[in-house]
């Protein structure tokens, strides 16, 4: 396999991991608006979202997600994806210091998720598999 064929193909697997995990994230607004007000409540400190707002941000986020899984507006999708990543990931800081509390050990696994996003977007131009915009 070339050096080429292998970085293109983990390009792709990343984009399409970080897709699956971005839009479960998505779905949970559509399909649980209460939940995903809570985590905007503790996390962002932003309390009282109606569903309908949650709704629109969400489908403003599915289509981006869209445009990200299908490799088009590159710098804008990916650059997105990695802002709303870095947010999510930095807004979490008070479970990186407690790690071995309840759940927050889990936390740690947005990191390597944040290190693939800027992958992808420092990449962007290399990340042509199944990408529509090349």
């Amino acid at each position: 396999m070339s050096r080429d064929t292998a970085l293109r193909g983990s390009l792709l697997a990343m984009r399409l991991a970080v897709f699956l995990v971005m839009l479960m994230w998505t779905l949970d607004k559509f399909i649980n608006p209460g939940h995903a007000g809570k985590i905007f409540e503790k996390f962002y400190f932003i309390a009282g979202l109606e569903s309908t707002v949650l709704t629109g941000l969400a489908a403003l986020e599915l289509v981006i997600l869209i445009g990200f899984l299908l490799g088009i507006y590159k710098r804008f999708c990916y650059g997105v994806v990695l802002v709303l990543h870095s947010v999510s990931t930095l807004s979490s800081y008070q479970q990186y210091l407690s790690p071995f509390e309840g759940p927050h050990l889990l936390f740690f696994a947005a990191w390597p998720m944040l290190a693939g996003c800027l992958m992808l977007y420092l990449l962007r131009d290399d990340d042509v598999l199944l990408s529509l915009n090349r």
